[in-house]
């Protein structure tokens, strides 16, 4: 799903590349093994230029996770203007289907950095890395819920636990269409929910 307008708040033209590119070095690379060096040559900035908008590596990072939530609300948000329960959690298995080709190559990115972060003991990017699942399996409890569902809470870590599970195998394998072939199973699913 693609947002009408940016959602993202107002920044400066080098800190959204900053970002962009820290999104797609971290994705790439991990947490660990990427330096500001990387995320600023990606960006096409002198590394010291880096320090002026971020101080630190943890606060790039937050900012990568930030646009994670902004992409994950401007989905649900859309979704939750469908009518139907069903429908809605329908087109999130549909969103997560059109990133197939991605999460074959390296996983799914949220997941990707939310474990490397969840490594990290007591570590508040941890924390805002896992509060993107809660509000996410929150969202699908919700609309579980509407639809009758005898424990709501339960049916969207299901949902949630295929999807993550889909697209480490897909990754593993290399194949987009374990997404296809198991999003389309999970569609059938939600028919009979």
């Amino acid at each position: 799903m693609s947002a009408a307008r940016d959602p993202r708040p107002p920044a400066t033209e080098s800190a959204r590349r900053l970002t962009d590119a820290a999104m797609q070095v971290l994705y790439e690379h991990g947490v660990e093994r990427s330096t500001l060096a990387d995320i600023a040559r990606a960006a096409q900035i002198p590394v010291g230029n880096v320090y002026y908008h971020f101080k630190t590596k943890d606060a790039l990072i937050s900012a990568v996770l930030a646009e994670h939530r902004t992409y994950q609300e401007t989905v649900l948000r859309e979704l939750s203007a469908r009518p139907d329960p069903r429908e809605r959690l329908k087109g999130l298995v549909d969103d997560w289907m059109s990133h197939r080709d991605a999460a074959s190559r390296r996983g799914c990115p949220t997941a990707t950095l939310a474990t490397e972060l969840g490594k990290r003991e007591d570590d508040a990017l941890a924390l805002e890395a896992r509060v993107l699942y809660v509000d996410l399996l929150a969202w699908i409890g919700r609309q579980f819920e509407a639809l009758g569902a005898a424990h709501p809470r339960d049916s969207a870590l299901s949902l949630v636990s295929r999807y993550e599970g889909m697209s480490v195998l897909a990754h593993v394998l290399r194949d987009p269409d374990v997404i296809v072939r198991q999003g389309e199973d999970l569609s059938a699913w939600l028919d009979q929910c």
